[in-house]
């Protein structure tokens, strides 16, 4: 897994996780990585610092943990049981989430949790608001 950290067109930095570096390469190349807070396309990678280890790490006590690649069925059956959890304990409200967020947010409803479908600048506009949302990690069934 290799993080990298992107930036899009209107100055917003993110992180964004890969298998490795050909398959930023092949997403990138399919405009298929977009900012998260605007929508925008034209993402690239943007200076970040480099991972050193040295001897105030060794000195602080804590010793080099070795890389390793993550288990990817260890992955999907995490993301599978998040999302059960979500879908389990929340109210799925689909293209009305924004509105009802919004309603929950300001008091005009009862307290609960939901989870629905909003567009990225939907979702950036209630968190400017202070509304506290996440975005729901896909169904790896559906990836294949």
């Amino acid at each position: 897994m290799i993080t990298y950290r992107l930036s899009c067109s209107q100055g917003h930095e993110f992180e964004g996780w890969f298998k490795d570096s050909g398959a930023y390469d092949l997403q990138q190349a399919a405009t298929a990585i977009v900012c998260p807070m605007c929508g925008d396309a034209q993402v690239k990678k943007a200076i970040m610092a480099p991972s050193v280890k040295g001897s105030v790490t060794k000195a602080k006590g804590r010793a080099d943990v070795p890389a390793h690649e993550p288990d990817t069925q260890q992955v999907r059956q995490f993301v599978s049981g998040f999302r059960k959890f979500v879908e389990d304990n929340a109210e799925y409200v689909g293209r009305r989430f924004p509105e009802e967020a919004r309603k929950i947010h300001y008091g005009e409803t009862g307290e609960r949790h939901i989870y629905g479908e909003s567009t990225i600048k939907e979702a950036w506009d209630l968190i400017e608001e202070g509304i506290d949302v996440a975005p729901m990690p896909p169904d790896p069934d559906d990836l294949n």
